[in-house]
């Protein structure tokens, strides 16, 4: 394992920040300087950064759940000796835990922090960063069941942090701000119903009626075609007040006799 060479690391120190990156792809820099570390380190040094303070059995079994407990905890002290051999991503050994150190930016923490300080109700302003945060999936590519139940747990804090925002902002009239939220969230989960109930509310508060109509009608249209399936009782309440002229015309419409042929 090594500091890239294309990439220059004069003046790294024992105080260089270390950042790990899991969104979107393992990437692990020191300083600026990407760290190349094999495939089967990475998943090492993935899943201890995805379980603080995790036992090394917790780990060795998740990491090789197919092996002995033996042989598996075995193979788990060979990738801890190898990793302490080129600290290349230092680590914090505590009894039977361990854990990334203290120097060691996780890109995971700040969507983790971000969607707290959303919930604790701060203002979303000050979260410059929530729609960016978390817009790429966990380790793309990689298919372990610690990877597949960690990328949808992320995804959905990421999808209810939007919301959340998106809603804060619509309660404080900054509608502008509580759209981009809401199709942030849109765009990150096409069939959820949340973000569009969002978008339909955020029209109607501007007075925006036919935007609003036009955002259940596409929202409607997409939930048919992909799983046959019509919106909730709950979003077509929504509209019951801008569509009922609508839909009393277009009964009536229906209902009402042609006229009768003129005689000549």
């Amino acid at each position: 394992m090594a500091a890239d060479p294309s990439v220059p690391t004069a003046g790294d120190s024992p105080g260089t920040c270390v950042s790990l990156h899991l969104l979107g792809g393992f990437r692990l820099l020191r300083g600026a300087a990407p760290v190349v570390v094999p495939r089967g380190l990475q998943r090492v040094i993935a899943l201890i950064g995805l379980r603080p303070g995790a036992t090394r059995s917790q780990l060795a079994g998740l990491l090789w759940p197919e092996a002995s407990e033996e042989r598996a905890l075995s193979s788990l002290r060979t990738a801890l000796w190898r990793l302490r051999q080129d600290p290349c991503c230092p680590m914090s050994v505590t009894g039977d835990t361990v854990r990334l150190g203290p120097e060691v930016r996780l890109d995971v923490d700040d969507l983790v922090g971000t969607a707290a300080r959303v919930r604790d109700g701060d203002d979303p302003r000050t979260a410059a960063g929530a729609l960016a945060a978390g817009r790429h999936d966990l380790l793309p590519g990689w298919y372990d069941d610690w990877v597949l139940l960690d990328r949808e747990r992320l995804r959905q804090l990421r999808l209810h942090m939007l919301e959340q925002v998106a809603g804060q902002h619509l309660a404080a009239g900054r509608h502008g701000e509580a759209l981009e939220a809401a199709l942030e969230a849109m765009a990150a989960e096409p069939l959820r119903e949340t973000p569009h109930r969002l978008v339909v509310r955020i029209h109607l508060a501007e007075g925006n009626a036919f935007e609003a109509v036009h955002a259940f009608y596409v929202y409607r249209d997409l939930l048919r075609r992909e799983l046959r399936l019509e919106p909730s009782p709950a979003m077509s309440a929504l509209l019951d007040d801008t569509l009922a002229p609508i839909r009393e015309a277009s009964r009536e419409g229906a209902v009402r006799p042609s006229p009768a042929g003129r005689r000549t």
